[in-house]
């Protein structure tokens, strides 16, 4: 098996929507301390907070300073905003099947095609189920059936908590990003990136279960080193890190720095992996000298 390139589960997390409801899973009764940063001037302070989009059942993690940080904020501010999980679909269906004529089989090469048939024949799926789809939206589907699995689901996610008690006190939103921008990063990427992308999923699917866990464990427990490790690193593939990591965090940066501007608290949750590493938000924002204090 190939070493697994540990950032495509960063790609999986962005279409973490298709999630549907998961099994209940045993009671996980010790708060999570997930890291949390600040940035702030004489009259505005804005929270970085690093999300996981899909959690198991009662993960509790949303008390002490991440509540009161919350609590305290004018603004909530996350990558994108859905307006429902039917819409999120149509638009990744929309975008992920095939406009060209052909099938994924005919697209991949021989051996491509033959460990493809072969990993979908032993979960139990037929393998024109996914003719119809590119590449990234084919990995992306067979990387979420474990997981659903393994009981994680979306509805227990960092954005769906918070964004539901955002609408509940009546807080202001904001969004960095919209759907539309997310699943183009996925469906502008380059055909050999794509067909890459599935094969390494394929090699991935034995291990993905543990691969999360470890991703979630290491997020509850506040450490951003081992996130970035887990999550950024080992990326060969340039243009995609480029596209999914880098443009998006001097981006987000570049947004908070002016939003330094205006007076007020802001809650910012992004996806924890861009709060982590070489290259993230807070590096970026170190460059134009705004500092990033850890308070959890």
């Amino acid at each position: 098996m190939r070493i697994l390139r540990k950032s495509r589960l960063r790609l999986l997390a962005a279409a973490l929507g298709l999630c549907v409801a998961a099994p209940t899973l045993a009671r996980d009764e010790a708060p999570a301390r997930p890291a949390m940063w600040k940035i702030e001037d004489k009259d505005t302070t804005i929270y970085l907070f690093g999300t996981i989009h899909i959690l198991p059942e009662d993960t509790h993690w949303f008390a002490g300073p991440v509540k009161k940080a919350f609590d305290s904020s004018d603004l909530l501010v996350t990558e994108t905003l859905v307006d429902s999980p039917e819409s999120l679909q149509k638009l990744f269906i929309e975008k992920g099947m095939r406009a060209d004529g052909t099938t994924l089989r005919a697209s991949l090469a021989p051996e491509e095609r033959a460990a493809f048939e072969k990993a979908v024949a032993g979960m139990g799926l037929p393998a024109e189920t996914f003719d119809p789809y590119e590449a990234w939206y084919a990995g992306l589907l067979l990387s979420l059936l474990p997981l659903k699995a393994a009981g994680y689901d979306k509805a227990n996610g960092v954005e769906t908590l918070i964004d539901a008690k955002a609408a509940e006190e009546h807080k202001a939103r904001k969004t960095l990003e919209t759907p539309e921008y997310q699943i183009e990063l996925f469906d502008s990427m380059p055909v050999e990136s794509q067909n890459r992308y599935l094969g390494e999923v394929l090699d991935q699917l034995p291990t993905l279960r543990e691969d999360v866990t470890k991703v979630v464990a290491a997020w509850k427990s506040g450490r951003p080193n081992e996130l970035a490790k887990l999550l950024n690193e080992d990326e060969s593939d340039e243009a995609m890190r480029k596209a999914f990591i880098t443009n998006r965090n001097q981006a987000w940066a570049k947004w908070l720095e002016a939003r330094m501007a205006v007076p007020g608290t802001v809650f910012v949750a992004v996806g924890a992996g861009h709060l982590a590493g070489e290259g993230s938000v807070q590096d970026e924002l170190a460059k134009v000298g705004i500092k990033a204090t850890r308070v959890q």
